[in-house]
């Protein structure tokens, strides 16, 4: 029994030896089991405190493994290290790293379309910053994505890393960017009012054209601008009466070789809507809805416009404004009506909250002066908060053509009836340098040369210097215009001009003009301008041969001439200058003789009209008059009358119409002229992608009239009506658009110079 007892003692002391031997050799010999301290290895760099500051555990505190764990993960977290281990040694807490080298250089291979600095701001890595193969996968995604913004979906991007002394590395990017992912072609389903030619004058995507790959030129695939385009499409068939008008889908398909996008819009047209009954219902009693009646822009019966819808809110808006009410809300409520194909429309005013702007915050203008931003706003901090006039205001600055985008957004501000207005620009160049060629029937081989600023300084300024050489004509030009004169919205401007004019062929004479102009400009309504303007010029006629008509000799020399003068502009077109729907009246005037030794009064009007007459097809209206006559006993001279041709009656030559010397065959003008024209533009069944279409068109004009009183001088003057029919073809060829005229003549006069064909065309590139 005492055997036992002894061997049993023995047995449980080798067991407790043994366990005291195993949690020695892992736990220090403390009955706490506390940290007594902290080694760091393997830093280069990183200093040991810095190290020990995103450690979970610190000396003092016990070996806990869930706070190891989280030390661990708060070390990689900072992206310095590649390989990091945390073990007790002892009392001791070891740390050891491995730290990520450093970046010495970064180098790009292979890249043509983007200059080196252009990559390496879109990159998050730099030199002497950590490398880490996570930031290089996501600056290589970064530049890929780059190239695909430009159209090369096929470029591709590898990393190299080329080891240097002292944990340093140089990373190489090797770019093979591919070729040109195109887009060949913009196709529409489900679209049978517009055809896809006109559809795609709507989208900016634009299909890539032969003459656009000869010339590197043309568009590529944008995701952003895929669902602008869808907005664009929208915006288009709601402002023609399309009110279900739905974009299903806009899919871009890219081919095997990763070279051609296909891009297929599917859209549901709908039914075309006319207003219906429009009136105004207001829960202001003391608001006068009358006097809010003149801001309508929609009409019963007319085709429903979503433009003219925002048109009016804005308009009734501003009105109530001005009566006083700066918190009014505008809702238009629309009430549908399929069968009679009306939309109803009530607009319903309500008091909006009382919220004022506390500031105005514009941000990304790095070079436009805020000044110039803040001056599209009919708000300033203090004024009542109108997301309307925001919207309105945002339009006024894209308009600049400063800015390839403006955001306005609105947050809290330091109360609860304060509002801060951000606004967000992104510039684009507004400088220019050009130069171009043509070639017309009329002037032969056309060259222009300009630099041109439009916002010159930051300051909004319009500045440019041009020069044209043509077979008649050359000038020589510069011009100035400040947008808001002394913080107005008057503008004013200045010209500098020097024009030499060859009229040997038709009137058997040369002239110079030298001159300066002033110019100011007042918006009067939304689509109504005036300009105001005073003129002198230096004139010289010269050149004239013993063979000319002895009207003509007696203008030789020089004469100063004074004038002021104006002109009305109405313009509603849709387009600058592919117009489809609108009208553009111009009244002018011009009185000469304020000094000088000229005095006439001209004047003059012009009047077009476009509208859409589907299937692309396009009508336009024109019609035009004019008179001179002198004053104070001056008679009208060969160089201030009107010289009119093709430009009233085509058909017929460059001074072609009006009296005329009998004798010399001199052209001499006119004091009356005036003219209309009527023509269609349509397709003609080639493809789209050539961008040819046709016209026709029927001309009638009249020129008549003269001072020309000289003894044994045979004038031939009269005023019988000239007309002409025609047909051309019009081109938006590889080097711009071209015109090919053929007309026949069916009115006419013995004396008139008539011409069948007549060319024009010019590019600026």
């Amino acid at each position: 029994m005492g055997r036992l007892l002894r061997s049993g003692r023995v047995q449980v002391a080798f067991v407790v030896l043994a366990a005291g031997i195993f949690f020695c050799g892992n736990f220090p010999l403390h009955a706490e089991n506390v940290i007594r301290s902290i080694e760091i290895e393997g830093n280069l760099r990183i200093e040991d405190q810095t190290v020990i500051s995103f450690l979970k555990v610190g000396v003092g505190d016990s070996f806990d493994e869930s706070l190891i764990n989280q030390s661990l993960k708060a070390l990689f977290d900072t992206g310095l290290y590649s390989d990091i281990s945390i073990t007790p040694s002892g009392d001791t807490l070891v740390v050891s790293l491995i730290e990520n080298p450093t970046v010495n250089k970064v180098v790009f291979e292979g890249n043509k379309k983007f200059d080196d600095d252009t990559l390496a701001s879109e990159l998050r890595i730099k030199p002497r910053r950590v490398f880490t193969p996570a930031r290089v996968q996501s600056d290589v995604q970064r530049i890929i994505t780059l190239y695909r913004r430009a159209g090369r979906f096929s470029a591709k991007i590898e990393p190299k890393i080329i080891k240097q002394d002292r944990n340093r590395v140089d990373l190489v990017f090797e770019i093979n960017e591919g070729p040109i992912t195109e887009i060949s072609r913009i196709n529409f389903v489900g679209n049978h009012l517009f055809s896809d030619w006109a559809l795609r004058e709507v989208v900016k995507t634009a299909e890539q054209t032969w003459w656009g790959r000869l010339m590197s030129s043309g568009d590529t695939y944008d995701p952003d601008k895929l669902n602008f385009d869808r907005e664009l499409l929208r915006r288009h068939y709601l402002k023609n009466g399309y009110a279900d008008f739905r974009v299903i889908s806009a899919v871009a398909e890219l081919d095997r070789e990763q070279e051609h996008f296909f891009i297929t819009f599917t859209v549901d047209e709908g039914e075309q809507y006319r207003f219906g009954k429009i009136h105004i219902d207001s829960t202001l009693s003391s608001l006068s809805v009358d006097e809010l009646e003149p801001h309508i822009l929609t009409f019963e019966g007319d085709i429903y416009n979503v433009e003219l819808l925002d048109d009016t809110v804005d308009g009734i808006t501003s009105g109530a404004a001005e009566h006083g009410f700066s918190f009014v809300k505008v809702r238009p409520r629309p009430k549908r009506d399929p069968a009679s194909g009306t939309i109803s429309i009530t607009f319903l005013l309500d008091d909006g909250p009382r919220v004022y702007i506390e500031r105005i915050d514009i941000v990304g203008n790095q070079r436009t002066l805020d000044y110039v931003i803040r001056r599209e706003f009919r708000l300033v901090e203090g004024d009542a908060f109108n997301p309307t006039l925001l919207r309105k205001a945002r339009t006024n600055i894209l308009s600049l053509g400063f800015f390839k985008d403006v955001k306005i957004d609105s947050e809290d501000g330091s109360s609860a009836d304060r509002v801060l207005v951000k606004v967000e620009v992104e510039e684009k160049s507004t400088g220019e340098f050009s130069f171009g060629a043509g070639y017309s029937s009329i002037e032969q081989v056309i060259g222009e040369v300009s630099i041109t600023e439009r916002n010159l300084m930051g300051r909004g300024q319009y500045v440019r210097l041009g020069g044209t050489l043509g077979g008649s004509t050359k000038t020589v030009d510069f011009a100035f215009t400040e947008p808001h004169f002394l913080d107005s919205p008057v503008s004013f401007g200045f010209d500098i001009f020097s024009i030499e004019s060859d009229s040997t062929d038709t009137s058997s004479y040369k002239s110079d003009d030298n001159g300066v102009r002033l110019r100011l400009g007042l918006p009067l309504q939304e689509d109504l301008d005036l300009g105001l303007r005073y003129s002198f010029i230096n004139k010289s006629v010269y050149g004239i041969p013993d063979t000319a008509s002895a009207a003509v000799k007696q203008t030789e020399g020089e004469r100063d001439q004074s004038s002021i003068g104006y002109n009305l502009i109405y313009n509603t077109l849709d387009h600058p200058s592919h117009p489809k729907s609108g009208v553009k009246m111009t009244l002018d005037q011009s009185f000469a003789g304020v000094g000088g030794d000229v005095k006439y009064m001209r004047s003059s009007v012009d009047a077009v009209y476009f509208k859409n007459l589907g299937s692309d097809y396009i009508g336009s209206v024109r019609g035009s008059a004019g008179n001179i006559f002198g004053w104070d006993g001056h008679d009208i001279e060969i160089g201030d009358a009107f010289h009119k041709g093709p430009e009233l009656v085509r058909g017929f030559k460059v001074g072609g119409i009006g009296p005329r010397d009998l004798t010399t065959d001199d052209a001499l003008g006119g004091k009356t002229f005036a003219g209309a024209s009527l023509e269609v533009i349509f397709p003609i069944g080639f493809s789209d992608d050539l961008g040819v279409r046709a016209a026709v068109f029927a001309d009638a004009g009249t020129v008549f009239d003269s001072d020309i009183n000289i003894a044994d001088l045979i004038v031939l003057n009269s005023p019988d009506i000239r007309a002409s029919v025609g047909a051309g073809i019009l081109w938006e060829s590889p080097i711009g658009p071209l015109r090919f005229d053929i007309s026949e003549a069916l009115l006419s006069e013995t004396f008139d110079k008539k011409e069948m064909f007549r060319f024009s065309g010019a590019k600026k590139f």
